[in-house]
């Protein structure tokens, strides 16, 4: 468990180290294709592997976990409201206040960091070591854990990006990425205590699958989406697209 709690802690302080040495202006040039990547990865792990197994779960009430996924779908969009799509690499600059520089307000985005944090510990909180336990998402815990990782670099990047230019420096952002970064390995953490422990089993596990498949579900296809804006066929992000597609069959 602890190679996984490095994994999701450390492409998020990665990123953000990357963040603070290349200009906002330069990084789409490899962020759009890592963005078609793990858009592409997370939504096919998502429908093969996330959906069956909270099923599986509970197969007396499917309904029910129809109704945490639009949970989760939905949820997710009212997040974003908060977190300004930061989730999937935006960084929204806004106009500029009197005494700051241009396009940027000054101080801490509380509600934004905490719409993030939330997003990231639920996503780190099915991620269950015990096969026994996890089932689909145990056996396949690993190409899972990699989706969450890959999703969470451009966000970090965003993040961080964001940070810098509202607190003036990168020094500053540094404790605040610190918290996103930890949040996922917390619901690690948190989930695999509760399970094996008998308090998050059966149908309320499947609710819990239910609700951040819905959030992939949503995260994925607006990554997918607005990374071919108009349609328009372009081919890096394409092969980057394909790419992940096959990477998470070829890992499940």
């Amino acid at each position: 468990m602890w190679i996984v709690f490095f994994l999701l802690l450390l492409p998020v302080l990665g990123a953000g180290w990357a963040a603070g040495r290349l200009p906002v202006q330069h990084s789409s040039r490899w962020l759009k294709p890592l963005l078609a990547f793990s858009g592409a990865y997370l939504f096919t792990l998502t429908v093969t592997h996330l959906l069956p197994e909270a099923l599986t779960l509970d197969p007396a009430h499917p309904h029910r976990v129809g109704y945490w996924v639009l949970a989760g779908f939905f949820g997710q969009m009212l997040l974003e409201l908060v977190s300004q799509g930061v989730e999937h690499g935006h960084v929204h600059l806004h106009p500029p206040a009197q005494g700051h520089a241009a396009g940027l307000t000054s101080g801490i985005p509380l509600g934004l960091l905490g719409a993030l944090g939330l997003h990231s510990f639920l996503e780190g909180s099915i991620l269950l070591v015990n096969t026994n336990l996890g089932g689909e998402v145990s056996s396949n815990f690993y190409a899972i854990a990699a989706g969450v990782a890959l999703h969470h670099m451009p966000a970090a990047f965003a993040l961080a990006t964001l940070l810098r230019l509202r607190l003036g420096r990168t020094g500053r952002a540094w404790p605040w990425l610190a918290l996103f970064a930890l949040a996922s390995p917390a619901g690690l953490l948190v989930g695999n205590y509760l399970v094996p422990a008998g308090l998050l089993r059966g149908g309320l596990f499947a609710a819990l699958l239910g609700l951040v498949a819905g959030s992939f579900l949503h995260v994925s296809t607006t990554i997918l989406f607005e990374t071919s804006p108009e349609h328009k066929l372009n081919w890096p992000k394409l092969v980057a697209t394909m790419l992940g597609l096959a990477l998470a069959l070829v890992v499940a």
